[in-house]
C-alpha cells in the first residue's frame, strides 16, 4: 500500500483528495504548507507527493526544488496555471509530472499510479534484475538502489524521472533515440502534456554527469535525431 502526501491550502481540495484516494487503497496525509510538508515526511515519509504550486510562504516550486535535495520521492505538481513556462519550470526544480487545474480526480490517480510504476513502486524493477549494478565511464547505476554513484563513490539523488531517463540511455548505448522513443521507453506510453519534458530531464542529466554541459560527452544532441549515450557500457 502505498502511503500518499497531499499539499494544498485550499482544505476543501485536501479533504476530496483525501476521500478519494484512500477509497483507492491508499494511505494519505495532508498539508497545507512547508511547514506542515517537512513536519509530515519526518512522521512518516511519502512513496508520492502531490504538490500545489501556488503555496502561502514558500511556493511549491521552491519546495520542489528542496524536496529533491534531501529526497528521491516522486512528486506530481498542481497549478491554476497552465503556461508551458510553468510546466517546464516544475520539472526543472524536480517534478516527475505536472497536472493543471481543474482536473478530473480520476486523471490524477493514473498519473499517480504510472509515476509510483515508474519509480518502482507497483511494477518489478527496469532492466536486466540478474545483472543489477550497471557501470559507464566510471559511473555506477545500482538497480536493485535506485542509485546513481559517481567516479569518486559519491552517491548522487535522482529523481524517479532521471533515474528512468538515465536507464533508457545504459540499455540502448550509441543508439540515437528519438524524442519520442525515450518518452515511450522511460514512461510506458507517449506523454501529451508537453513535448519539451524530454530536453528538461536531458538536461538536468546532463549536470549531474557532465564536466562541461556545454560541450556533453555522455549525452550528445543529434540534430534533428535526438539524443545519443555515447559511452561504453557494462553489467555485473
Amino acid at each position: 500500500m502505498s502511503h500518499l502526501l497531499i499539499v494544498d491550502d485550499d482544505l476543501e481540495v485536501l479533504a476530496l483528495l483525501k476521500k478519494f484516494f484512500l477509497q483507492h487503497g491508499y494511505t494519505v496525509e495532508t498539508a497545507a504548507n512547508g511547514s506542515d510538508l517537512w513536519a509530515a515526511m519526518e512522521r512518516m515519509p511519502a512513496d508520492l507527493i502531490i504538490l500545489d504550486l501556488m503555496l502561502p510562504g514558500d511556493n511549491g516550486l521552491l519546495l520542489c526544488q528542496r524536496l529533491r535535495q534531501q529526497y528521491a520521492t516522486p512528486v506530481i505538481m498542481l497549478t491554476a496555471m497552465g503556461e508551458l513556462s510553468d510546466r517546464v519550470v516544475g520539472l526543472e526544480m524536480g517534478a516527475d509530472d505536472y497536472l493543471s487545474k481543474p482536473f478530473d480526480a480520476r486523471e490524477l490517480l493514473a498519473r499517480v499510479r504510472a509515476v509510483l510504476r515508474r519509480a518502482g513502486e507497483s511494477r518489478p524493477m527496469l532492466g536486466d534484475a540478474s545483472r543489477p549494478l550497471i557501470r559507464f565511464a566510471g559511473w555506477q547505476l545500482d538497480l536493485t538502489r535506485r542509485e546513481l554513484r559517481s567516479p569518486d563513490q559519491v552517491m548522487i539523488p535522482l529523481s524517479s524521472g532521471e533515474f528512468d531517463l538515465l536507464l533508457v540511455f545504459v540499455e540502448h548505448p550509441q543508439r540515437v533515440l528519438t524524442r519520442e522513443q525515450l518518452l515511450n521507453l522511460a514512461r510506458g506510453h507517449s506523454h501529451d502534456a508537453f513535448d519539451r519534458s524530454i530536453d528538461v530531464q536531458v538536461s538536468r542529466l546532463r549536470r549531474k554527469l557532465e564536466f562541461d554541459t556545454k560541450r556533453p560527452a555522455m549525452i550528445r544532441t543529434v540534430r534533428n535525431g535526438g539524443y545519443q549515450f555515447t559511452v561504453a557500457v557494462t553489467r555485473s
